[in-house]
């Protein structure tokens, strides 16, 4: 598989995610074969540098990786004291393998340095490594100390050789200390040529003789074979349509408890969905009920049960570690993926969100309690820019439904896409579900949730007199400030101004959308314009236009129930109408 690992961490993170992955898929696939006999078996490798063992999201999924007991990965950790700032000692001196050690991982170290005469030992290094593989037990880490840059005369062992090219003079050096024409470039021998070339040949053999279990595995199990068949061709379950809930219109229900709903409902037919929460799984509603958590048996609690091959996944709290690991995960494949967290720590996990986005890796990402609505958690809990700033991602899918059918059908699309990550955004608050119809009579029912899909759509079209109208004004939600432009509309309405809302779940998907389509949700006649929503107001002039208005938070929240901080930063319906009659007034007459 191919990852991007620029971000120093990111990468031995994520391969903790693919150790995951590995463990799951043999237990979805294969979990009573006798260990090592699986064509499912196989052992991750990493290399790892100073710089990756100094980043904090190492920390936190190394520490994971040992709590697991994965003995399936194995990390070379070439230790060679060199940063680009140079010699390392200025800023780390830890023992990292005592640390790992901690962290509940089989250590062994390599040091070429050690007899004060540089020799590079490859069979010392294979030794080691065959015990490393030979550790099921644990994930192994295998210190190998080296001198970088070695045998260059000047460079090697500096800060210069990490950071810069050899330039001219060095490599002509080099090559004579290593034997070579300095007058030549490219140079490969003949032998060099034929031992990398029997590489072919090696890889051939391993392929026959793996490609003979698998088809063994394969006739005698035949119904694991054909879940592997369907999500290794990216298909969703047939049942999956009818397993989504339908719930009731009338009734207020928050989308964090309407997404526990739909993951309940739709994981008995979804066997390859998994996922857990940064130590907040009742508040982000994210445990499939009834399914053992995925840790050794060993770690179970009186909360909660596992085994190795469990399905709920327990970060603790390390949100940025979360979102590596799933990353990995996702470009493992066969499975999908969730993590949970509070939307405001989406910033801890921003590196990750943000490569797998470069990426276009599908990985998954619950958000929940995502706004001043959660209250009395005061503002470092409540987010403010963070829908703007993860909008502002390329590649990244922010979706915020408006009520809880629009959680079930947004889950639906996120699932049927392959091809980037996805945040699904949601309130801590109860807020109202809506009775689905047209949405083109007099507001008694409001559009179809068929329009998720595609980010925006009408769900209450303007109406004078019982009858469809043409809008004067547009009202744009999204989240629980859809129900804020509902009850505009109606205050509007009653005034005899005709008033479309449109909720808009996600710019993402409403901007990949033809100009045919967009131009019909947000005809250009329409100049008056609002949007609601309870983070920034960036992002939404794109929509709302020169004329237009954004109700909207412009400053941190405060430590108060949700209903009187609406109230006090005027996030109201009452807000939203008088919005609309000002953009109304600022029209040429």
């Amino acid at each position: 598989m191919e990852i991007t690992t620029g971000p120093l961490g990111q990468g031995l993170a994520s391969a903790v995610g693919f150790a995951y992955s590995q463990r799951r898929q043999r237990g979805l696939f294969d979990a009573d074969a006798a260990e090592g006999t699986s064509p499912f078996d196989h052992t991750v490798w990493v290399i790892a540098s100073d710089g990756d063992l100094q980043e904090g999201v190492t920390s936190e999924a190394s520490s994971l990786a040992g709590h697991q007991e994965l003995g399936n990965l194995v990390v070379i950790y070439d230790e060679n004291h060199i940063s680009i700032e140079d010699d390392t000692d200025i800023a780390f001196t830890e023992d990292v393998l005592k640390r790992y050690e901690a962290y509940g991982w089989h250590v062994q170290r390599v040091d070429w340095t050690r007899t004060g005469e540089y020799k590079e030992d490859v069979q010392e290094l294979h030794a080691a490594l065959l015990a490393a593989k030979a550790e099921t037990g644990k994930p192994s880490i295998v210190s190998l100390r080296t001198i970088i840059g070695y045998p260059a005369p000047k460079k090697q062992n500096t800060g210069k050789i990490h950071g810069s090219a050899l330039g001219s003079e060095e490599v002509a050096a080099l090559k004579k200390v290593l034997g070579f024409d300095p007058e030549r470039s490219f140079q490969v021998d003949d032998d060099v040529l034929a031992h990398a070339r029997a590489a072919v040949d090696r890889g051939a053999a391993a392929r026959s003789e793996w490609q003979e279990a698998f088809e063994t595995w394969q006739s005698g199990n035949p119904e694991a074979a054909a879940l592997l068949e369907r999500v290794e061709a990216r298909k969703l379950p047939a049942e999956l349509e009818s397993a989504l809930p339908v719930f009731e219109a009338g009734k207020d229900v928050s989308t964090r408890a309407a997404s526990g709903k739909v993951l309940n409902a739709i994981g008995p037919v979804m066997p390859e969905l998994w996922g857990g929460s940064a130590d907040l799984a009742e508040s982000n509603n994210t445990t499939i009920e009834g399914s053992p958590s995925f840790i050794p048996a060993s770690r179970s609690t009186d909360a909660w049960k596992g085994n190795p091959y469990g399905r709920v996944l327990h970060f603790g709290i390390r949100e940025h570690a979360a979102a590596s690991i799933v990353n990995g995960i996702s470009l493992h494949g066969r499975t999908r993926a969730f993590s949970g967290t509070f939307l405001i720590f989406s910033d801890y996990q921003r590196p990750a969100i943000r490569l797998g986005a470069l990426m276009g890796v599908p990985s998954l990402y619950v958000w929940t309690h995502d706004s001043i609505g959660l209250g009395e958690d005061g503002p470092t809990h409540q987010p403010v820019e963070q829908l703007a700033s993860l909008r502002a991602i390329p590649g990244l899918d922010v979706v915020r439904p408006g009520d809880a059918n629009e959680v079930a059908a947004a889950w639906k699309v996120m699932l049927e896409n392959h091809e980037n990550p996805a945040g699904i955004v949601l309130t801590r608050q109860n807020i109202p579900t809506y009775a689905r119809g047209t949405g083109d009579a007099d507001g008694d029912t409001f559009g179809s949730t068929a329009g998720v899909a595609k980010g925006g759509y009408v769900l209450a079209e303007a109406s004078a007199n019982g009858k469809t109208a043409e809008a004067r004004v547009i009202l744009i939600g999204t989240g629980s400030e859809v129900q804020l432009a509902v009850h505009a509309r109606e205050a509007l309405q009653a005034e005899g101004i005709p008033t479309r809302v449109v909720s808009m779940p996600c710019v993402e998907w409403f901007n990949k959308q033809d100009a045919a389509y967009r131009e019909a949700v947000l005809p250009a006649a329409v100049k008056a314009r609002v949007s609601v929503e309870a983070g920034l107001s960036l992002g939404w002039r794109e929509f709302v236009g020169d004329a237009g208005r954004s109700v909207s938070l412009e400053h941190y929240g405060a430590s108060a129930d949700y209903k009187r901080l609406f109230q006090e930063f005027g996030i109201t319906a009452e807000a939203v109408a008088a919005a609309a009659k000002e953009s109304l007034a600022g029209l040429p007459a």
